[in-house]
């Protein structure tokens, strides 16, 4: 099978993540980049290599040379990027979240199956070693039937401003940005059962606080303090089809005593923790037992699981198979972060 020839759409933070893991795969070639900023696009060219940079992701989806494109635009570029990428004959790995809403996402996944293309969303989490490790368990039936899942993403400071803060290019807060990954790995590891309805609530209490002293904090590119359109926090009860639920709560900040990720699961055979750190909870001998798989990592490492995702997606690509988080899969997050904003706006559950 020959390299596979890339172009990575958008140079900022998150593209370096890409672009390592494409560096890292002897089956990829990074061929091309693009940004609206020239220099920034340039500077990445440089550092990995690429022969062409361009500044109009149209002109780097025209250059036969491509087969590939990672997409690590503004979420309210994703849908029009990703559409035009599979009509130009280009496989896609798009960031999560897939697009703003779930009109968008309906498009692209029809533009996706139109096109016969591959469309990989970007939910890294779920490549990460341990969460395979956990999610082969689950399918033996470790865990029995997983009824209940509950998940938190809390950030005390840490709202990144920018573009992240504006609610036009990114659809959302906290929710969208970071609550997105709990709710799909907790839904992965669940089966991905059928969502049926969501009651949520979001607030916007505490603003940017860029007052606060003594903290540092991953600030956007075009960070600005002032521009902050976006909620503080979110949290929801989602239900399923199975009977099964799942309790999230996401915030970018939140007077809370330090930041909290966590993500558990609840089976009638046992149960599961994510996040800080892998636990299989179970019974033997009519004991309870709490067992720490012996991993490389003891919780979620985002270099190996973006390394994971990328070589999956290069896999896919030269074999013509179909990710492990398709298209379809985006589209019912998508429903389900959406139902999370109505809920909350209409103050009534929403039936999905």
């Amino acid at each position: 099978m020959s390299t596979v020839q890339i172009g990575v759409i958008g140079t900022g933070s998150i593209s370096s993540l890409h672009l390592d893991a494409y560096q890292n795969n002897k089956e990829a070639n990074i061929y091309a980049v693009c940004d609206l900023n020239e220099e920034r696009a340039r500077k990445a060219a440089e550092k990995y290599g690429a022969e062409k940079v361009y500044t109009d992701y149209r002109e780097l989806l025209a250059d036969p040379v491509v087969q590939a494109v990672s997409i690590c635009t503004w979420n309210n570029t994703h849908a029009e990027i990703s559409i035009a990428a599979v009509e130009a004959g280009k496989h896609v790995l798009v960031e999560k979240p897939l697009c703003r809403t779930v009109e968008e996402a309906l498009n692209v996944q029809r533009a996706v199956e139109a096109s016969g293309k591959i469309l990989q969303v970007g939910f890294v989490r779920r490549y990460d070693t341990n969460a395979q490790l956990l999610k082969s368990l689950a399918n033996e039936g470790e865990f029995g039937e997983i009824y209940y899942a509950k998940a938190t993403a809390i950030r005390r400071l840490g709202n990144p401003g920018g573009w992240f803060a504006d609610i036009e290019r990114s659809g959302g807060g906290p929710l969208i940005d970071i609550g997105v990954h709990v709710i799909d790995l907790c839904w992965y590891m669940m089966g991905r059962p059928k969502p049926v309805s969501v009651s949520a609530n979001t607030y916007r209490k505490l603003g940017n606080r860029s007052n606060v002293e003594h903290l540092s904090f991953y600030q956007a590119a075009d960070y600005d303090a002032t521009k902050n359109t976006i909620e503080d926090m979110a949290n929801a009860m989602i239900r399923f089809e199975n009977g099964a639920s799942l309790m999230v709560d996401a915030s970018f900040t939140l007077h809370a005593k330090k930041d909290e990720m966590f993500v558990r699961l609840y089976g009638d055979k046992g149960g599961m923790e994510i996040d800080p750190e892998t636990v299989i909870v179970t019974e033997k001998n009519n004991t309870i037992v709490n067992i720490l798989p012996q991993t490389d990592h003891a919780g979620f490492h985002f270099q190996s699981a973006f390394q994971n995702e990328i070589n999956h997606f290069i896999e896919n690509v030269q074999n013509g198979t179909k990710p492990l988080s398709p298209v379809e899969d985006g589209v019912e997050i998508m429903k389900i972060l959406c139902g999370i904003y109505e809920s909350a706006a209409t103050g009534q559950e929403v039936k999905l």
